[in-house]
């Protein structure tokens, strides 16, 4: 079932940009495995999609891979604005979909987490404005019908372009996703094989 599950997988570097096409929920789990152990407390996630997108279900999915356990139910935050889990990293989940000005946000205190050790996920981050912290990696999820999600990961700041660098070595030595993986540089395209793609 894997095997089948890897032909439905891809991934792709271009530029600064991860682009990663995931058949369902179960395929994010390299992802997400691999996310996690790069992460460090301070660090904050920015999910852009649109409804129905799979913001809560990637949430979810890193939840778990930083030890969240089941006690905890990873919910979206729509009407409290923010829970946070304990895991092996705390994480702060925040949807900021019913705020509207900048205002708000920073009367909810909310921008107080961006300066705690903990993981900040923050679902429908254009709310931020000017107040969007300048080290972050900023996660869009596009559904491709009939099921399929490409999430692009951006990274901004120097450490996010760093560590997403190795996450895409990492998912590429591992044969995870399938395909190959094509980056674009200023010296021009280069495309490199997946070793143990099908």
């Amino acid at each position: 079932m894997r095997q089948n599950n890897r032909q439905h997988r891809q991934i792709q570097g271009v530029i600064d940009t991860l682009a990663i096409t995931c058949a369902c929920p179960e395929d994010l789990t390299p992802l997400v495995q691999n996310l996690a152990e790069v992460l460090v407390a301070s660090d904050v996630l920015l999910l852009s999609g649109n409804l129905g997108a799979g913001k809560t279900t990637l949430t979810q999915a890193l939840a778990k891979a930083l030890g969240v356990g089941d006690d905890q139910y990873v919910s979206s935050p729509s009407f409290a604005l923010v829970h946070e889990y304990a895991g092996r990293l705390p994480v702060v989940h925040m949807d900021l979909y019913r705020l509207d000005q900048e205002e708000e946000i920073e009367t909810a205190g909310l921008l107080d987490f961006f300066d705690q050790p903990v993981v900040c996920v923050v679902e429908w981050p254009d709310r931020l404005g000017g107040m969007t912290p300048a080290e972050r990696l900023e996660i869009l999820i596009e559904h491709q019908p009939p099921a399929a999600r490409r999430l692009l990961l951006t990274p901004r700041g120097v450490s996010w372009r760093q560590r997403l660098d190795r996450i895409a070595a990492r998912l590429s030595e591992n044969g995870e996703y399938s395909q190959e993986i094509d980056v674009s540089t200023g010296c021009g395209r280069q495309t490199k094989d997946f070793p143990g793609a099908r």
